[in-house]
C-alpha cells in the first residue's frame, strides 16, 4: 500500500492544469447505455473510478476505448449483454446507481445492486428509485438488488417533485426522462455543473432538454437518441482543492482550466479569508494577499459552498487568524478528518454537524490516516503548511478523485513524493 509524504513548504509559485470532472464523467459514461450508436467523451479525467465505471460498462456488454492516454473515452452500447450490474462491482462505488435509469428508459428492464462507497453518511437511493416510480417503472427490492422493468410501452413523461435536493436522482431521472412516452418535470432538481454539463451531452445526443442550471428541468421524450462527442467539463472540486494550495503556503499559482462560475461561493469565502482570486485568458489565478482570517462557512448544494470541498478549507482555517465555525449540511459522517488534522497540532472541537476550527501559529508533521476521498487531500494540504514531515496512508482514497496530485504539486514547488509502505 502507498504512502504519500509531504515536507512543510514555503510558497508555491506556477501553474496546475485542471482535470475534466470525475463525478461528470461518471453520469456522462452511463448515458452511452440510452443509444446504439457510439459516445465519445473528452477532457476525461484518469483515475480509479473512471476504471471502475469502464469495468461496470463492460460487464453489461458496453465497449469501452480509452485513447489520448486516457484524456478520450469511446464508448458504444450497441449489443448490451447483460442487464444486470452485480454487487462486486457495484458496491465499490456509488455512482454505478446511474446505469439504472438509461437501461430501464431503453430496454425496459434492469437488474442494479444497491450501491457502495464512500463512509462519509447515509446516501439512500429513494429519491432515485421514487422518480423511475412516478415514469411507471416497477421496483422490486430483494436480494440486494433493485430489480426494475417499464410498463409495456417503455416509460411515461411525470412530474417528480424531489423532498430534497439531490445530485444523483437528478441524474438518473434526466437520463430516463430524455425516452419516455411525453413530457417529465423535474422540481427541486439538483443545480450543479455537473447536471448541465449531462443535459449539453444528453442535448447533442439527440435528446429535448430546457431549463438545466435551474430548479426546474423540462424533458420532452424521443424515440432514440444518436451518437455524439462532448467535452467532459472541468473538475470544481480539484479546481478548488488546488486552488487552496497556495493560500495555506503563500505564493501564487495559476489554475489551468479554472472558471469562477464554477466555484462563486468558495471564491466568496476565500476572499473573507484574505485569498485573492483573479481570472486570466487561461483560468485562475490565486494568491494570499497578506494573513489568512477565520470564516464561517456552511455546506449547501450548489450554487452553496460544496461538501466536496469543506475537509480543504478546514486545513485552511486551521492556521487561520481566529475561529471559524464550519457546519456540515449535507452528510451527517464527514467531519473524520477531524481528529486527523487535530494530530498535526490543529484545534478543533466537533458537535454533530458543526466543527469550531481555532487558528494556530502552525502545524506539526505527523503520520495520519486518509477516512475518505476528500479528507485524504485535506490532510496533503495540511502537510504543506506544517513544519517537519507528514506521512499520509491509506492514499488509495486519492486515487478515486485527483490525478498525478504528486505531479502537480511539485511542479509548483511542492515537497512531496508518493512511496511504498514499509
Amino acid at each position: 500500500m502507498d504512502q504519500i509524504i509531504v515536507r512543510g513548504n514555503g510558497p508555491l509559485s506556477g501553474e496546475i492544469p485542471i482535470a475534466g470532472a470525475k463525478n461528470a464523467c461518471l453520469t456522462l459514461m452511463p448515458a452511452t447505455l440510452l443509444t446504439d450508436q457510439p459516445l465519445t467523451l473528452t477532457n476525461a479525467p484518469r483515475l480509479s473510478d473512471i476504471r471502475t465505471m469502464t469495468a461496470l460498462l463492460q460487464s453489461l456488454g458496453a465497449e469501452v476505448a480509452s485513447l489520448q492516454d486516457g484524456q478520450v473515452l469511446a464508448l458504444s452500447s450497441h449489443a448490451l449483454t447483460s442487464h444486470r450490474a452485480d454487487y462486486d462491482i457495484v458496491r465499490k462505488m456509488r455512482a454505478s446507481i446511474l446505469v439504472l435509469g438509461p437501461m430501464l428508459a431503453r430496454d425496459g428492464r434492469a437488474e442494479v445492486s444497491l450501491p457502495g462507497g464512500c463512509a462519509i453518511g447515509a446516501r439512500p437511493v429513494d429519491l432515485h428509485l421514487r422518480a423511475l416510480e412516478a415514469m411507471g417503472a416497477e421496483l422490486d427490492l430483494r436480494d440486494g438488488y433493485v430489480h426494475a422493468r417499464a410498463p409495456s410501452g417503455g416509460l411515461k413523461g411525470a412530474v417528480v417533485d424531489f423532498p430534497l435536493v439531490s445530485v444523483g436522482a437528478t441524474e438518473n431521472a434526466l437520463m430516463a426522462a430524455t425516452l419516455a412516452r411525453g413530457t417529465t418535470v423535474l422540481q427541486n432538481a439538483a443545480r450543479e455543473p455537473e447536471i448541465v454539463d449531462l443535459a449539453r451531452c444528453l442535448r447533442a445526443m439527440g435528446a429535448r432538454i430546457e431549463g438545466e442550471g435551474t430548479s426546474t428541468i423540462t424533458i420532452e421524450g424521443t424515440d432514440s437518441l444518436h451518437g455524439a462527442t462532448h467535452p467532459v467539463v472541468t473538475d470544481r472540486i480539484e479546481l478548488g482543492t488546488y486552488m487552496l494550495a497556495p493560500a495555506i503556503c503563500g505564493g501564487e499559482v495559476e489554475c489551468l482550466g479554472g472558471r469562477i462560475d464554477l466555484l462563486s461561493a468558495f471564491c466568496e469565502k476565500l476572499d473573507e479569508a484574505g485569498i485573492s482570486v483573479s481570472e486570466t485568458p487561461r483560468g485562475l489565478k490565486v494568491g494570499r494577499r497578506n494573513g489568512i482570517r477565520a470564516v464561517n462557512v456552511t455546506t449547501k448544494p450548489f450554487p452553496g459552498f460544496p461538501t466536496d470541498l469543506q475537509a480543504q478549507f478546514m486545513a485552511l482555517m486551521c492556521v487561520a487568524e481566529g475561529t471559524s465555525v464550519l457546519e456540515e449540511t449535507i452528510f451527517e459522517n464527514r467531519f473524520m478528518h477531524a481528529p486527523e488534522l487535530t494530530r498535526m497540532g490543529a484545534r478543533i472541537e466537533v458537535h454533530g454537524g458543526h466543527a469550531t476550527v481555532t487558528g494556530v501559529d502552525g502545524l506539526r508533521g505527523a503520520p495520519v490516516m486518509a477516512t475518505d476521498l476528500r479528507a485524504s487531500v485535506s490532510l496533503i494540504l495540511a502537510g504543506l503548511a506544517a513544519e517537519g514531515q507528514t506521512t499520509v496512508s491509506r492514499v488509495y482514497h486519492l486515487d478515486r478523485g485527483y490525478e498525478h496530485v504528486v505531479r502537480k504539486l511539485r511542479g509548483v514547488g511542492a515537497h512531496i513524493e508518493r512511496v511504498k509502505e514499509e
